[in-house]
C-alpha cells in the first residue's frame, strides 16, 4: 500500500498534469509486453506491436529496453524524468542528461541480484555512444508500440481531463482527489492507493502531480526516488471503442472472450481493480442495469466477488477469475 500524506496546504498545491507523459507511456507499455495484465483490453495491441516489432527489426531493441526497465517492483526513475504533458524528444534529452552518479545508482538497483551486462555498464558509467542509443532506441520503440495510438490516448485524457476538471469545480481539492476513487482514496490526511510494497511518499512541502496514463493499468505508480519531485501516475482504462482500431485485421478475439462473451470479458477484464456498478458502466458504456447483470453472471460463476460498499455495491475480480485473465486455467 502507498501512503501519501497530505495537509490542507498540501491540497492547495496539487497539480494534474495537462496530458499523458511519452515516457512514461514507453515505460508503462515496455512493462505489458511483459506481463499478461488488463489481457481483453491489451491482448489485441500486444499482438500488433510484438507483430510490429519483429517486422521493424525492433525485437532485439525492445528486450534490450526491457532489461533497462523491468516489471518488477523496482525499475529506474531515470527513464521517465517528466512530469506529464511533456514532449518526446524534450524527455529523451532529459534522460541522456541524467547524472552519471544516478545512471550508476539506478542501474546498479535494477540488477542488484544478477550480473549487469556489457552495454549496461556501460550506460552506467555514462558512456556518450551508450546514452545515443538509449536515446535512438526510445524514438523506435515509441513510433511501433505508442505512436500509433496516440488518438486512442488523447481522446482518453481528454475525457479523464474532463472528469478532473468538473470535481474540481464542485469541490475543488477534496473533491478532485475523490474523483480518482477507488484506485486512489483518501483515508483521513492520506491518500492511499494499493502498491506492491508498502510505501510512506513525503511530500515536504513540495506539489504532488498527478499524471494519467494509458498504458498504466491496475495500480497507480509513483517515482522510486523519494528526493524526487513526487509524482503520482495512474490508470485512464482503455475507451471501448480502442479495441477494435487496435485490433490487427482477421485476429481472432481473446480467448477468454470466446468463452465468456466480449461483454463479461470487458467487465471481467475491468474488475482487476475494484469498481462499483455506475463506475463499470461508465467505464464500458453500458447501463446500470447491463452492467449489473453482467457482474451477477460471473459472480455466480465464481469469478468475480460483490459486496455492499454504503449505498453501492463494489465488485472485485477473485482468484478463479484472476487465473481465467491470466490464461492459467
Amino acid at each position: 500500500m502507498l501512503r501519501i500524506e497530505f495537509t490542507a496546504e498540501d491540497l492547495g498545491r496539487l497539480r494534474v498534469a495537462p496530458d499523458a507523459d511519452p515516457l512514461w507511456e514507453i515505460v508503462l507499455s515496455l512493462h505489458l509486453l511483459q506481463n499478461r495484465q488488463a489481457a481483453v483490453a491489451f491482448d489485441p495491441w500486444r499482438q500488433e506491436v510484438r507483430a510490429e516489432l519483429a517486422r521493424a527489426g525492433l525485437a532485439g531493441t525492445a528486450a534490450a529496453l526491457m532489461r533497462l526497465s523491468p516489471w518488477a517492483a523496482y525499475f529506474p526513475d531515470f527513464l521517465t524524468p517528466a512530469r506529464g504533458g511533456g514532449d518526446l524528444e524534450a524527455g529523451i534529452s532529459a534522460v541522456l542528461s541524467t547524472p552519471r552518479h544516478r545512471l550508476a545508482a539506478e542501474l546498479a538497483e535494477v540488477y542488484a541480484r544478477g550480473p549487469v551486462p556489457q552495454g549496461v555498464r556501460r550506460l552506467a558509467d555514462g558512456d556518450v555512444a551508450a546514452l545515443e542509443r538509449l536515446g535512438e532506441a526510445l524514438r523506435a520503440y515509441y513510433a511501433v508500440a505508442v505512436e500509433p495510438y496516440l488518438p486512442a490516448v488523447r481522446g482518453a485524457t481528454a475525457d479523464d481531463r474532463a472528469v478532473r476538471a468538473g470535481a474540481a469545480l464542485r469541490g475543488g481539492g477534496d473533491e478532485l482527489l475523490a474523483s480518482y476513487g477507488p484506485a486512489v482514496a483518501r483515508d483521513g490526511d492520506a491518500l492511499v492507493a494499493a502498491y506492491p510494497v508498502a510505501r510512506r511518499m513525503p511530500l515536504r512541502g513540495r506539489p504532488l502531480t498527478l499524471v494519467p496514463s494509458f498504458f498504466c493499468v491496475v495500480t497507480p505508480v509513483a517515482l522510486a526516488d523519494d528526493a524526487l519531485d513526487p509524482v503520482l501516475v495512474h490508470p485512464l482504462g482503455p475507451a471501448p471503442g480502442w479495441l477494435a482500431r487496435a485490433k490487427p485485421p482477421g485476429a481472432a478475439p481473446p480467448r477468454v472472450a470466446q468463452l465468456i462473451g466480449p461483454t463479461r470479458a470487458l467487465v471481467l477484464d475491468a474488475l482487476e481493480q475494484p469498481r462499483t456498478t455506475g463506475q463499470l458502466a461508465e467505464l464500458l458504456r453500458l447501463t446500470a442495469s447491463t452492467a449489473s447483470r453482467h457482474a451477477t453472471v460471473l459472480r455466480e460463476a465464481g469469478l468475480v466477488a460483490s459486496g455492499r460498499r454504503g449505498n453501492t455495491v463494489l465488485h472485485r475480480r477473485t482468484a478463479l477469475g484472476d487465473a481465467l485473465m491470466d490464461g492459467r486455467l
